[in-house]
C-alpha cells in the first residue's frame, strides 16, 4: 500500500494519544507507574506494542512506523549540535567522574562485544553484532538503539532495531527497580549526605508539576512572533539541518555506492558546521539552547514510543534464550560496577554518584537524575555539576561509539572495537588508580554490601 501524509497523521495521532494516556497513568496510578517512575513514552510504547499490528491489531499503525525512528534520532542529534556545550574544560573535581563514566561506558561496550563474538555467536549462532545490543540499549538508551539499530538495518540486519529497543526497555526497568532498591538501602543505612524527609518529591513521583510557580521555562524567545514564532525558527533550523544531511548522504552514496553514512551522524556534523558559521558571523545567540533542547526532548519522547511500539516479537522470539542470558549478565555487570567502583573513585560520597551512574549505565542520564533525586532531592551533592563538566571529555566517546559501532560491523572490525574498548577502559582505570586521582585509601569493599563506602580502620 502506498504511504500517504494521512498515514503519517494517523500514526502520529495514535502514538500521541498513547503518550497522553501514559502521562495520565503516571499521574493517577501509584502501583507500577508511580512506584517504578515509569516514563510516559515507555508506557505509550508498550501500549502501542500490545495494541498495534504486531500483537492484538487493535491500532492500525502503518507499515512505515518503524522508519520514524531514523528521522527522529537525526532530529535529536541535529538538536544536540545547537544545544550542547562544546567549550570549557574539566576542573579537577570532575576528573574522577570522567574516569568513572568512561571506564564504565567502554568496559560495558567492550566486554559485551567480545561476549557476543566469543560466547553467543559460537553457542547460539547469533550475528556478530549481537553482543553490542546490550550496551546499545543499556548505557546507550533508546537514542542509541535507534541510531545503531537503524544503521545496522541499512546493511541487512533486520532484527537490530527490535533487539536494541528491547534492550533499552529492559535496561530502563532494571534501572528503576534496582535504583529504588539501592536508594532505599542507602537511606536506611544513613549513607546519603542529605536524607530525604518526605520521600520522593510529588512532581517526580506523579510526573506533573501542580504548583504554577515551580514550573520551569522550556526556553526563551529569540524572535518577535510578529516576524516568526520562536519555536518555528528553532524547529526550522533543526529540520533544515537534517534535510541538508540527507542530501549529502544521497550525494555520497550516488558517488561511492559502497559508502553508507548514518543520517544521525551526518546531522550532527552539519549542525556543528552551521553553528560554527553562526558564531563566525555574530549570530551565536540566534538560537536558544533551552528551546532547542525542548525540541530534542519532544523528538526523544516520540522516538521512544515509536521504537518500542515497532518492536517485532518474531525477532525477539528468535533470540529469546541468548537475549535473556545477555540481559542477566548485563545487569550483573552494572550491579558489580555500582557496588565496587563508586566507593573507589569517590570515597565517602560514593552513593549519590554511584546511584546516578547506575541509572545511566542501565538506561539513560534522565533516569540517573531521577534516581539521584531520591537520595539528593535538592541536588546538593554536586553530582550533576561534576557530570556536566566531565561530559566535555566523555561526550566524544559516547557520540563516537554510536557512529563507529555500525561502521566496525560493516568493515569487519567488530572484534577490534571490542578489544580496543576493553584496553582503553583498563588503561583509564589504571591511570586514575596510580595517577593519584582517587581518594586516599579510606574506603573498602569489605565483606558484605553493608561495608561499601565505610572507612577502613587505621593501622
Amino acid at each position: 500500500m502506498e504511504f500517504s501524509p494521512f498515514d503519517l497523521m494517523v500514526d502520529v495521532g495514535l502514538i500521541s494519544i498513547l503518550l497522553v494516556i501514559g502521562n495520565v497513568l503516571r499521574h493517577r496510578i501509584k502501583f507500577v507507574f508511580q512506584d517504578l517512575l515509569l516514563p510516559a513514552p515507555v508506557a505509550a510504547g508498550l501500549l502501542g506494542l500490545l495494541l498495534g499490528p504486531n500483537a492484538l491489531g487493535i491500532l492500525n499503525f502503518s507499515d512505515s512506523m518503524g522508519d520514524y525512528t531514523t528521522i527522529l534520532i537525526a532530529i535529536v542529534f541535529a538538536s544536540m549540535a545547537y544545544s550542547m556545550d562544546v567549550g570549557g574544560s574539566m576542573r579537577k573535581g570532575a576528573r574522577n567522574m570522567w574516569a568513572y563514566s568512561t571506564v564504565m561506558f567502554l568496559g560495558q561496550w567492550g566486554l559485551f562485544i567480545l561476549l557476543g563474538l566469543y560466547f553467543f555467536q559460537p553457542v547460539f549462532d547469533t550475528p556478530i553484532w549481537f553482543g553490542m545490543m546490550l550496551p546499545v540499549g543499556f548505557t546507550g538508551g533508546f537514542g542509541t538503539a535507534a541510531a545503531v539499530g537503524g544503521a545496522l538495518e541499512d546493511i541487512g540486519a533486520s532484527e537490530a532495531s527490535s533487539l536494541g529497543f528491547t534492550s533499552a526497555t529492559v535496561g530502563t526497568l532494571a534501572a528503576i527497580v534496582g535504583g529504588i532498591i539501592a536508594a532505599n538501602w542507602a537511606i536506611r543505612r544513613g549513607k546519603v549526605a542529605e536524607v530525604p524527609s518526605e520521600g520522593l518529591p510529588d512532581d517526580l513521583r506523579k510526573g506533573y508539576i501542580s504548583k504554577v510557580e515551580d514550573r520551569p521555562s522550556v526556553g526563551k524567545a529569540t524572535t518577535n512572533p510578529s516576524s516568526i514564532e520562536p519555536i518555528t525558527l528553532h524547529l526550522g533550523f533543526i529540520v533544515l539541518t537534517v534535510v541538508i544531511a540527507y542530501g549529502i548522504i544521497n550525494l555520497v552514496s550516488n558517488t561511492w555506492e559502497q559508502v553508507s553514512i548514518p543520517l544521525f551522524a551526518m546531522s550532527i556534523v552539519v549542525g556543528l558546521i552551521i553553528r560554527a558559521i553562526m558564531n563566525t558571523i555574530g549570530a551565536k545567540d540566534y538560537l536558544d539552547r533551552e528551546t532547542t533542547s525542548s525540541v530534542s526532548g519532544a523528538a526523544t519522547d516520540y522516538l521512544i514510543a515509536f521504537g518500542i511500539a515497532a518492536i517485532a516479537p518474531s525477532a525477539i522470539a528468535a533470540y529469546w534464550v541468548p537475549l535473556s542470558i545477555m540481559f542477566v549478565l548485563g545487569t550483573i555487570f552494572c550491579v558489580f560496577f555500582l557496588l565496587w567502583f563508586p566507593a573507589e573513585f569517590f570515597g565517602e560520597n560514593w552513593i549519590e554518584r554511584g546511584l546516578f551512574g547506575w541509572g545511566w549505565a542501565t538506561a539513560a542520564v534522565a533516569t540517573g537524575i531521577a534516581l539521584l533525586k531520591i537520595v539528593d532531592p535538592k541536588l546538593k551533592s554536586g553530582t550533576l555539576s561534576e557530570y556536566g563538566m566531565a561530559y566535555v571529555g566523555f561526550g566524544p566517546f559516547e557520540i563516537g561509539m554510536t557512529v563507529i559501532a555500525p561502521i566496525a560491523v560493516v568493515y569487519g572490525f567488530t572484534a577490534g572495537l571490542g578489544w580496543v574498548s576493553v584496553v582503553l577502559a583498563i588503561g583509564i582505570y589504571l591511570l586514575a588508580k596510580f595517577g593519584g586521582w582517587m581518594p586516599p585509601r579510606g574506603t573498602v569493599f569489605a565483606q558484605g554490601i553493608g561495608h561499601v563506602g565505610e572507612k577502613a580502620p587505621k593501622s
